[in-house]
């Protein structure tokens, strides 16, 4: 803020029963902003006369009983109009009806010796009336200052009359300030919603008050709201102000939330041997999805591809849509304590002669099947173990031809895990 100051002056001659006004002195100036009215008066105000004081100046008038007024000039600075109507005296007896005013800049506020006269100084005004100044300095305060005047044939006291001000003009107008609200995008199912305020031609800003669909949920410092309660469909709106003095208060509502949600769902953990398989068995809704990670999985852009681990890997099923990105999890536990063989050769050298599962013996409760290409069972165990490893025969003894066939083990642990595979036979 610049020291330099402006005071307008205003003198008026009479008597009203109202009470003296604060802004009868200085230092209790009253404050006011352009584009709006105010109801002033000078009745029982006073004058403040010392050297040097307040009202210690004689430019087209003196000050009788003076009341001071103060304005800041925009960042731009520029020409400034006052107007005083509605003027409404007080009559009686050797009492005054004529007003004097005029614009004093300032370097020290208050003090006379560093006053000078800006714009008009009318020493005789009977009706409305204007004071003007032109290219006041930007963002600097000015001070208007009224008093009634006592001069006149008959004249015992001053005037005293309540009348309205008006302040205009390019170096006081304000720009109006602009409100708008924008959330974050996409707003995914799961996450905060977060909404923030932006402004136009808004120097300053006051708390800022948040609603949700009309109800006030919180009041912040900052320009934005953040929750991770809101619905689809809710509407966040604000309430704050511009401008600390003669603030313009703004209020904006923010379009409906739109919250985009997605299903995922991985499928259950499973378990296989070392070297084996699992189909992954997604779902989702999502448009676009895919498995990560992907160098294990036949295809990881269908929901059900092979999965070859050869250690116990968590899979993710990614689902996106409308930017938002869902994802859930399967674990697929690779079991290093059984070896299925997928070859033997029962060719009676005493090498590689039986089928032999290593770290069967673990499962008491297994239960081996042996099936054909054509899906009919040759060979089944119970309690499966080394004793009772398959050696390329039928259930009745027979000798089965070399050929690929298919196994099918059941632990009956507590996960109650099935083993599938293929075995070759070699004569």
């Amino acid at each position: 803020m610049k020291s330099a100051v402006i005071f307008l002056l205003i003198s008026f001659v009479g008597y009203f029963s109202l009470a003296q006004q604060a802004y009868n002195s200085c230092n209790s100036v009253l404050e006011i902003c352009s584009e709006i009215t105010y109801s002033v008066n000078n009745i029982n105000a006073n004058i403040t006369f010392c050297p040097s004081c307040e009202d210690d100046f004689n430019f087209c008038f003196a000050p009788n009983n003076s009341i001071w007024i103060k304005f800041t000039t925009n960042e731009i600075g520029g020409d400034v109009t006052l107007d005083l109507f509605n003027m409404d005296f007080e009559i009686a007896p050797g009492q005054s009806v004529e007003m004097q005013a005029t614009m004093i800049q300032a370097n020290i506020p208050c003090n006379s010796d560093s006053y000078i006269q800006i714009g008009n100084c009318e020493p005789i005004i009977t009706t409305n009336f204007a004071l003007l100044a032109n290219g006041l300095l930007p963002s600097t305060e000015y001070y208007v200052v009224i008093s009634g005047s006592n001069q006149g044939v008959g004249i015992t006291s001053a005037a005293e009359c309540a009348m309205d001000i008006f302040l205009s003009g390019p170096g006081v107008n304000r720009s109006a300030p602009g409100l708008s609200l924008g959330s974050n995008s996409p707003i995914c199912e799961g996450n905060a919603v977060s909404v923030s305020a932006y402004f136009n031609y808004c120097p300053d800003t006051t708390e800022f008050k948040w609603y949700v669909n009309g109800n006030l949920t919180a009041i912040t410092n900052v320009n934005f709201f953040q929750s991770s309660e809101l619905q689809d469909g809710d509407v966040v709106s604000v309430e704050t102000s511009c401008y600390s003095l003669c603030p313009i208060i703004l209020n904006q509502a923010a379009d409906p939330i739109v919250i985009t949600s997605g299903s995922v769902d991985a499928g259950q953990d499973t378990t296989i041997l070392e070297g084996g398989f699992a189909q992954l068995n997604g779902q989702t809704t999502a448009s676009i999805f895919y498995w990560s990670p992907t160098f294990s999985v036949t295809d990881p852009a269908i929901l059900n591809p092979i999965a070859t681990p050869d250690f116990t890997t968590v899979y993710t099923l990614h689902g996106e849509e409308n930017g938002c990105v869902f994802t859930d999890y399967v674990t697929v536990n690779v079991d290093n304590s059984l070896f299925f063989p997928n070859t033997f050769s029962p060719n009676e050298d005493e090498s590689n002669d039986t089928w032999e599962i290593l770290g069967i013996e673990k499962y008491p409760n297994s239960q081996l099947a042996i099936y054909n290409r054509w899906g009919q069972v040759v060979h089944q165990a119970s309690g499966y173990n080394k004793q009772k490893a398959w050696d390329g025969t039928t259930l009745k003894g027979g000798k089965l031809n070399e050929g690929v066939y298919f196994y099918e083990m059941k632990l009956f642990d507590e996960q109650k895990r099935i083993f599938k595979g293929s075995i070759t036979l070699i004569r």
